[in-house]
């Protein structure tokens, strides 16, 4: 799901599944810890002031899989990885707020080779992978805040790390897209509406030469929410096809009874970079959750993602990473059981490509894969 600003809004939109505090966003079946460590601060910090919450998470996962490409330390038949090993600290009162993230953690994603966790984590954000300071206004200006830092991305509909998801691996489409980005962000909210403006740099390059915004709408209640949000590269290309472009995303949610569904659909464009032209990609994908009971959930996830090219012919960029004119499909179904702060849960997924260059297997030359992963932990 798009990032922090949305957050509320989703919340108010699932009652069910709502989490205590805004952060880390989870977009269920799971639910944080409804009763976190608190520390109250002294009284001289005055309006400043109020309460220090500490969670975390805690989890791990194994997973076997078929025509693995053995790319990546950890893509192998099978493994057995530590997944999050995260700490949350945050402030969510007062004019002055705050939230930080550390730790480990894996990034399993549909159709990617797995990267343990001890190499993932420093490849991708660190061990403070999200953390940022918060200016809420007051009074009149209660509609307003203003956040700088490692920000969760505006972008999609699924969120970074595994405990925040539907399913236990990111998507297809997710892996087309920005997921924690340095830089500023503000913020208003009225009622049912919400917008987010951000200037950052984007997948996280390190140059802020994106902009990237978010506009949210929840009617019926609450029980459905309409989201646009985009962002794109507004300085240089940079090495990274993805990072060069701009991407959009028109996602839908709706909640009735036992059932959250969210469809939505992302267009990719990236500009010519040095001598490659440049090239689109389409996308598409339906996420669901049904809660059985308190304890029970079931979610599943549809993708569909076609980029432009002539396949096996490089003169455009590869932004799927099956190689330019290619396409994918996947099916991803998630049991999900949890016990107060204890969770146990596992993914079934297929994922298949067509017109690929190169694809899974040691030499890429196989057209599909299938993955079968069970995660479990605690949420404290």
């Amino acid at each position: 799901m798009g990032a922090s600003a949305l957050a509320g809004v989703l919340a108010m939109s699932v009652p069910a599944l709502a989490d205590p505090l805004p952060t880390p966003a989870m977009a269920g079946p799971l639910a944080s810890n409804s009763n976190p460590f608190s520390i109250d601060l002294p009284d001289w910090f005055g309006d400043a002031g109020g309460k220090i919450y500490i969670g975390g998470a805690v989890t791990g996962l194994a997973y076997a899989q078929s025509n693995a490409t053995h790319a990546a330390l950890g893509d192998a038949d099978s493994l057995i990885d530590l997944s999050n090993a995260q700490v949350f600290v945050q402030k969510t009162d007062g004019w002055l707020q705050f939230y930080a993230q550390f730790g480990e953690y894996s990034l399993p994603t549909i159709g990617v080779p797995y990267t343990r966790s001890s190499v993932a984590t420093p490849l991708n954000f660190g061990n403070v992978p999200v953390a940022y300071l918060k200016l809420q206004g007051e009074g009149s200006l209660s509609n307003f805040s203003l956040q700088g830092g490692k920000l969760p991305t505006l972008i999609g509909d699924e969120y970074t790390f595994t405990f925040e998801n539907m399913n236990i691996e990111r998507g297809l489409v997710w892996n087309i897209e920005p997921a924690v980005s340095t830089g500023i962000q503000g913020n208003y909210s009225n009622g049912p509406l919400t917008i987010s403006l951000s200037w950052n740099d984007g997948t996280y390059a390190r140059e802020w030469n994106w902009i990237s915004g978010l506009v949210s709408y929840a009617f019926n209640g609450g029980s459905d929410v309409l989201v646009f949000s985009a962002g794109g590269n507004m300085g240089n290309g940079n090495f990274s096809f993805l990072n060069s472009g701009s991407v959009y995303d028109l996602i839908y949610t709706h909640t009735s009874g036992n059932w959250v569904i969210s469809p939505y659909i992302q267009f990719n464009s990236t500009p010519k970079v040095f001598l490659a032209k440049g090239s689109t990609v389409v996308a598409g994908a339906v996420l669901a959750t049904y809660a059985i009971d308190d304890h029970w959930k079931l979610s599943g996830r549809v993708e569909y993602e076609s980029e432009t090219g002539t396949p096996g012919v490089f003169t455009t960029p590869d932004i799927l990473g099956y190689g330019p004119g290619s396409n994918a499909v996947s099916v991803t179904f998630t049991p999900t059981y949890q016990w107060k702060q204890l969770f146990a849960r596992a993914d079934i997924s297929y994922v298949s490509v067509g017109d690929a260059s190169f694809a899974f297997g040691p030499l890429g030359a196989n057209s599909d894969q299938f993955r079968g992963m069970f995660e479990a932990g605690i949420l404290f």
